[in-house]
């Protein structure tokens, strides 16, 4: 039997960035996964603060070289890649100068949300979802950690629906208690719709906060993971009035036994 395929979209990965819950369980379960027999490949954001020549990142020419557009201008996306030797495992890096050559990741040295966090996501999204497809590699589960890959689910669920590389798959949310404190601009839902998201979904992010924007990722997605011990509670309730397969939180003991039962769940 083939095996099945598992898409890690993650907005942290030790060692690249700091340890931190999110970040560990970027680096951790991409490699349990494939030792339990799937494949797997993993994406993250190439944010300013990741040392290259320290990592060994390098660019992926053949993978490089488009252009997207967010908010009718063009932004090149740069590809860059890394190895993890001893979990034999690469990671994808999505790279823009616009967007990620900062020296912080989020927020700048005094604790300032950048301004345009709320591009930087969309360009995040559209240029995993363009990876792939330029990979030929189809999943059968996309994973999707921390509020930066909150709009991985909105594109694939609505632009990228008639895509045949996507036809089979399902999408899981995992919601951390690492929100942003700052809400997106008030042209978030305008670029979102430019994009070709349907108008009336987006009436969720009329106040794009983090909590909003939570919401729509789990609107877009088929099943949600709890990945913080305690995360927002009115987000707790919504994800448990949704009436959509969802996981409770599991610790560093149990989360990759339960995440992997989890994929075969919803996948059978």
């Amino acid at each position: 039997m083939e095996s099945k395929k598992v898409l890690f979209i993650s907005q942290e990965i030790t060692p690249y960035l700091a340890e931190t819950k999110l970040s560990k369980i970027g680096r951790y379960l991409p490699q349990h996964i494939q030792e339990k027999g799937k494949e797997i490949r993993t994406f993250m954001p190439k944010f300013g603060s990741i040392n290259e020549r320290r990592n060994q990142l390098h660019e992926v020419i053949r993978l490089s070289g488009m252009n997207l557009i967010i908010d009718d201008t063009d932004h090149p996306l740069i590809i860059k890649v890394a190895s993890i030797q001893s979990a034999r495992m690469q990671v994808y890096f999505i790279d823009n100068d616009d967007y990620f050559q900062r020296k912080y990741t989020v927020a700048d040295s005094t604790g300032k949300e950048f301004e345009d966090n709320d591009e930087r996501a969309l360009f995040f999204a559209r240029g995993v979802i363009e990876t792939v497809k330029k990979l030929r590699w189809a999943p059968d589960i996309v994973h999707c950690h921390g509020w930066m890959t909150s709009l991985v689910p909105v594109y694939l669920r609505s632009i990228y629906s008639d895509d045949p590389l996507f036809h089979d798959y399902k999408i899981v949310y995992s919601v951390y208690n690492n929100g942003f404190k700052t809400p997106f601009r008030p042209t978030f839902a305008d670029k979102l719709r430019y994009d070709g998201v349907d108008g009336e979904n987006l009436k969720l992010v009329k106040n794009p906060d983090f909590i909003n924007v939570s919401k729509l990722a789990i609107k877009y997605s088929d099943a949600i993971i709890i990945g913080s011990e305690e995360i927002n509670s009115e987000l707790y309730r919504h994800i448990k009035s949704v009436n959509k397969p969802y996981l409770d939180y599991h610790d560093e003991s149990t989360y990759v036994d339960a995440y992997n039962d989890f994929y075969d769940k919803i996948l059978s």
